[in-house]
């Protein structure tokens, strides 16, 4: 199970608090533009790379859009992850990348 958030509550989320961003996307993706700290991870390499999480932090995972966030959320979730998919993605990110 994992919970649902949109790109301006996590933005609010950011600012207040330290997270564990999970971004899904392809490496390419990722390299064109990301959220600071956020750990890529990108979704064709699950399950043997979820393998190097910790089951002890929370994820708030983030794609393009959210449909792979999504899955990889679901996958995550049924092995004990505590989860937040970012609906809207890197899309909807009006904050910073590097």
């Amino acid at each position: 199970m994992y919970q649902t958030m949109m790109i301006p509550e996590f933005e609010q989320l950011m600012k207040q608090e330290n997270v564990t961003v999970l971004d899904v996307r392809e490496l390419d993706e990722f390299q064109s533009g990301h959220i600071e700290g956020a750990i890529n991870l990108p979704l064709s390499g699950f399950p043997e790379a979820a393998d190097s999480l910790d089951q002890e932090k929370e994820y708030h995972v983030i794609c393009h859009s959210g449909s792979r966030s999504q899955m990889a959320c679901e996958f995550l979730g049924s092995k004990g992850f505590t989860t937040t998919n970012i609906m809207g993605g890197m899309s909807a990110w009006r904050g910073a990348v590097v």
